[in-house]
């Protein structure tokens, strides 16, 4: 699978948050439910300060590694984390090198989850030097019938 290596500065986003696991059946809709939450209630279009349209899906405050828990959150960077609506917090997407995988194309809703959950999986059984820090996925198209998606892998 082929990637690229950079170097990012930190960056605030501001988020709705869950724990979960890799293992729980119910990941999915933990994960599920909060884009559904983000986007239903109007949460995106009501977060001030964005820096950019992006929509942001995190994985950080793992316990371990990809088999323990960690946070999952669904939100978009912000210049400034003051006035966010209720529910959401922030949290720092720390400096530093991270691995970037491309998911780029023509493909409906269904298919961009399926391209994103095929890309974990392989991840999971790469060589990389994960930090365990934080990880992201930028969501850079609005237009459901298109994928330009990053995913940021936090390296040591």
């Amino acid at each position: 699978m082929n990637y690229e290596i950079v170097e990012l500065k930190e960056k605030t986003a501001a988020v709705l948050t869950a724990r979960t696991n890799n293992a729980s059946p119910e990941m999915g809709a933990v994960i599920g439910g909060l884009w559904q939450k983000f986007y239903s209630e109007g949460i995106f279009n009501a977060v001030p300060n964005r820096t950019d349209a992006y929509a942001l899906g995190m994985y950080t405050e793992y316990s371990s590694d990809e088999n323990g828990d960690y946070t999952a959150a669904v939100g978009c960077a912000v210049s400034d984390a003051d006035g966010l609506p209720e529910g959401m917090r922030a949290i720092k997407i720390p400096a530093g090198k991270y691995a970037v995988f491309t998911i780029k194309g023509e493909t409906d809703t269904a298919g961009q989850l399926a391209a994103i959950q095929k890309l974990w999986q392989e991840l999971w059984g790469m060589d990389l030097d994960r930090a365990f820090s934080c990880d992201f996925e930028e969501y850079r198209s609005s237009d459901p019938k298109f994928a330009d998606i990053r995913v940021y892998i936090g390296l040591k």
